[in-house]
């Protein structure tokens, strides 16, 4: 089967983007992930909305750097 060994690479890649996820999350409150400004935060009686806006694009900076590094044909 031609296509297993392929498959197989896209499923390591995906194991290791969930587990770098995951790293991120655990340790990325103590670096100020998440506390930014610019991360929008609406506190209401019952009600909390919050979007990480500004630690969203340093993220999408950081991933995009990294995969140009490293899956750059």
């Amino acid at each position: 089967m031609p296509g297993v060994p392929d498959f197989a690479k896209l499923l390591i890649i995906i194991g290791l983007v969930i587990a770098g996820v995951g790293i991120v999350l655990l340790f990325g409150g103590k670096f100020g992930l998440g506390k930014l400004p610019g991360d929008i935060l609406i506190k209401k009686d019952n009600f909390t909305f919050y979007f990480p806006v500004v630690t969203s694009i340093i993220i999408s900076i950081i991933l995009t750097v990294l995969f140009n590094i490293f899956f750059r044909k």
